[in-house]
């Protein structure tokens, strides 16, 4: 390898789970195009959503498709009543004439009591309290969303009872179960990946944008001392926004490497996935699990987006359809008329290696991510508004991928998966970014998929969630289709862009390159560019030549065989995530080191302490 190249950061693993159904397989993608798939690939991802959903009934049956089709994707929330949400409301409770006398439990007395109580035991475990002015309480009540739709996860998968789950927030629920779901859908075990490379160049980038906020976490730690409840010490740690990526690195990896969580709101997945990609090119690392998960779908979360003004409500859709009752499953339109985003839940990681080591793994290639663009907005009038960022990240990324494929490619064979949120203000300014930026760079229609009007928006693993369907794309030739929507807006930009509103039919090596792009809350802005696997084994027959392509493929039947042991453990139920939990604990007298390398147990290769000194020329 010359010096002014760079490893390729490639593609063998992507997992996790969607109100699609889980990543790994194509399974997600799939339920996404399935009117338009063969007999055999609609039966196999039926059967992976009937798994997945724990359903007894034949996946072939059509009252059991239907229950499917009914109960994945956007929907009317499931896990609480949106019609009766619990909330309390203040009030102030005066006496009207004689003073009111109360019977409390001694262990709900406050410990500063109001002047005008006047306490008297009753017993050893009870007091009769009198007050005489009055005092403030807090009502139980119910109140109506008025948002009724999400993109849940499929209804009846529970990934917290795969593991030991020790009351952990669903957001990292969904953690264990997309991180294992990445590494296992690679087909080579992680002992193998450990083997294969020193401790330290193993890097994990995964967080969450808002951290973990159900009662079991921020949700609890924020509300129950006002609720009379008990904080744990849970509640705090398991708020942390980079727990997603302690959790891989604790209990499912075992990594001892690099770690961090790069946040940038909706944007977050291709933040990590530039951390990534830069140390896989630079050769700091050679193995890098990056992704995120986030579990949003809360009445809390929801009211909050909803107060301002973000959310697509229940009176909108009646307002857009007409009729008595909304359509929920028509709830995000990207592109179209529409009234605002839908908060939905999910987790989406990426195994990336640089491209000798997918070579000697012998690993299934699924792709390449050359490159992620970040920038931010500048001085802004509104910290939520739309700015210029997003102007630099696609540029850029359209450079990079023509750089790479050539010019007609870029121009013939490529397409973009739009953050494409489904409000008003994203259709606009999005729309005006990816057509002027297409004109600049000759591209006449360019496809632009947008997959959040199948799934919603899940926040930080958003941009995973459009790699899967980049992914999907690859290997069955259908871009899907924005098929909640009946026709693209006056006001969207689309002189040189094609939105598809079916699902657009293509030969899987239609597209050599793709691109997602995320605009986050706040201006964090990124685009992030994908080869397909084609492409990808070419570019590395030119630089690691034939004999070396062939030697991997003979390497990679026994990883395809294991991928699909996988896949038939996936649907007969039996996959479990993976979760050590206490397992292979090393403390520092089990490790053997001097002052240039340190072997750790259950490392092929030692650590090396030193190396090349940066500074030479400005060291003694």
């Amino acid at each position: 390898m010359s010096r002014t190249s760079s490893r390729l950061p490639v593609i063998i693993g992507h997992g996790g789970v969607n109100a699609a159904g889980r990543l790994s397989g194509h399974h997600s993608y799939k339920r996404m195009v399935i009117d338009a798939l063969s007999d055999a690939e609609q039966a196999s991802t039926y059967a992976s959503l009937a798994a997945l959903m724990n359903l007894t009934g034949d996946p072939a049956d059509a009252s059991v498709r239907k229950h499917i089709r009914d109960h994945t994707l956007i929907r009317k929330i499931e896990s609480f009543d949106s019609d009766s949400v619990y909330v309390q409301r203040a009030a102030n409770l005066a006496p009207a004439n004689d003073p009111v006398t109360l019977i409390l439990s001694k262990r709900n007395m406050p410990n500063h009591l109001p002047a005008d109580w006047q306490v008297t035991d009753l017993d050893d475990k009870r007091v009769s309290v009198r007050i005489s002015e009055g005092f403030d309480a807090m009502l139980p009540d119910q109140r109506v969303l008025g948002v009724g739709a999400a993109g849940q996860l499929p209804s009846g998968f529970e990934p917290g009872k795969l593991y030991q789950s020790r009351s952990h927030p669903r957001g990292l629920h969904i953690t264990v179960y997309g991180a294992s779901d990445a590494l296992m859908s690679s087909g080579i075990s992680i002992q193998t990946l450990k083997d294969a490379v020193r401790p330290d160049e193993i890097a994990v980038y995964s967080g969450s944008a808002q951290g973990q906020l159900d009662d079991e976490a921020m949700g609890g730690l924020c509300q129950f001392p006002l609720m009379g409840k008990r904080t744990t010490s849970k509640h705090i740690s398991m708020s942390l926004a980079e727990m997603p990526g302690d959790f891989v690195n604790a209990y499912v990896l075992g990594s001892v490497g690099s770690t961090g969580a790069v946040i940038g709101a909706c944007a977050t997945y291709l933040y990590n996935l530039q951390a990534g990609i830069h140390d896989i090119t630079s050769g700091r690392r050679r193995v890098a699990l990056v992704g995120n998960s986030e579990a949003p779908i809360l009445p809390h979360v929801i009211e909050a987006y909803r107060v301002m003004g973000a959310l697509t409500e229940d009176s909108d859709l009646l307002s857009m359809d007409g009729g008595d009752t909304p359509n929920w499953q028509r709830a995000c339109r990207p592109f179209s008329e529409n009234a605002g985003f839908t908060v939905a839940e999910g987790s989406a990681y990426t195994l990336l290696v640089d491209d000798e080591l997918a070579l000697e793994l012998g690993a299934n290639i699924l792709g390449s991510a050359p490159g992620a663009f970040v920038n931010a907005d500048g001085y802004k009038k509104s910290i939520s508004g739309p700015g210029v960022g997003n102007y630099i990240t696609v540029g850029k990324a359209l450079s990079l991928a023509r750089e790479i494929v050539g010019d007609e490619a870029l121009r013939t064979r490529s397409y973009m998966q739009a953050h494409g949120t489904g409000t008003p203000q994203n259709r606009v300014t999005e729309s005006h970014i990816l057509n002027e930026l297409a004109k600049r760079f000759g591209i006449a229609s360019w496809p632009v998929g947008a997959i959040k009007s199948y799934i919603g928006h899940t926040m930080a693993p958003a941009g995973g969630d459009a790699l899967a369907a980049i992914l999907g794309t690859w290997e069955h030739g259908w871009i899907p289709g924005i098929a909640t929507i009946d026709s693209i807006a006056d006001d969207v930009h689309s002189s040189n862009l094609a939105f598809p509103l079916q699902h657009l039919e293509g030969a899987p090596d239609q597209f050599d390159v793709a691109f997602v792009n995320s605009k986050g809350f706040g201006g964090n802005n990124a685009t992030g560019v994908f080869l397909s696997p084609s492409k990808t084994l070419d570019m590395l027959r030119r630089r690691h030549g034939d004999a070396a392509i062939a030697q991997h493929h003979r390497r990679r039947e026994g990883v395809l065989a294991e991928i699909a042991n996988y896949e038939a453990d996936c649907l007969s139920g039996e996959a479990r995530p993976i979760y050590q939990f206490g397992e292979g604990v090393i403390d520092g007298e089990a490790l053997e080191f001097d002052d240039t390398s340190m072997t750790i147990p259950g490392f092929a290769q030692p650590v090396l302490l030193a190396g090349d000194n940066p500074f030479e020329d400005m060291s003694s």
